[in-house]
């Protein structure tokens, strides 16, 4: 049975159907973890990580998006594990934490596909078989306690928590858009065509592109949204 009609049979409520996808991508999720091994983590974890952002990718995709699901899930299960990375690395918790965090994630997860809506902490004391206040204090150690506008630097640039929310956060529209512009480049402007490469093709956060071309972060995401919308239209029609 191909991807695609597992996909179907998945989204349909097939279990096995899903689990099968999963089982079938594991090395493709080892080749992801791989990139982020030797950064403090173990792979274990990383790999448990990484098949939550598989599972949302078998959910989420939509067998009418003319690029192969590997393409989609790839940026999914990386922006998954850096998501991880990042939040781990900000707020320092014990192990025993970490592990009901991942343990409640992938709980919800499953909680999520099946219900379609989100659990309350008694359902997942259930599922998870942990207390309220072990649920609560994972979850509670998981937020980021970092002002999002707090400016942060690396070694060649600045950024913001917000940038790197908008990168992670939206995975699944990143990657969609990244499809869509590749196809309709041809159609802008100058300005906006140096805006979507250094977006989506050369990585660069909305605070850097606005530093390099002279403009403010809002100018910037105000543009990138028209432009994106434009680019819908023309895609639609």
């Amino acid at each position: 049975m191909d991807t695609l009609t597992l996909i179907n049979r998945a989204h349909q409520g097939d279990k096995l159907a899903r689990d099968k996808i999963l089982i079938e991508n594991t090395g493709l999720i080892w080749s992801i973890v791989r990139r982020f091994l030797n950064r403090g983590h173990e792979g274990e974890d990383l790999f448990q990580i990484g098949c939550i952002g598989m599972l949302k990718a078998i959910d989420r995709f939509d067998t009418e998006f003319d690029v192969a699901f590997s393409t989609y899930a790839v940026p999914m299960i990386a922006g998954e594990i850096r998501r991880f990375i990042r939040d781990d690395g900000i707020v320092k918790i014990s192990r025993k934490i970490k592990e009901n965090q991942m343990k409640i994630m992938h709980q919800r997860e499953i909680y999520i596909n099946e219900k379609k809506q989100e659990p309350t902490i008694e359902e997942l004391e259930k599922v998870c078989d942990l207390t309220k206040e072990e649920i609560v204090m994972a979850m509670d150690a998981s937020r980021n306690v970092e002002s999002i506008d707090k400016e942060m630097y690396s070694k060649d640039s600045a950024y913001t928590l917000m940038d790197l929310a908008e990168d992670d956060t939206n995975i699944e529209e990143t990657v969609l858009n990244k499809i869509m512009v590749q196809q309709l480049m041809d159609m802008l402007e100058s300005k906006e065509r140096k805006i979507i490469n250094l977006r989506y093709f050369k990585n660069k956060t909305q605070s850097q592109v606005a530093k390099e071309m002279g403009m403010t972060q809002v100018q910037v995401s105000r543009l990138e949204k028209k432009i994106l919308n434009s680019m819908r239209n023309e895609k639609s029609t």
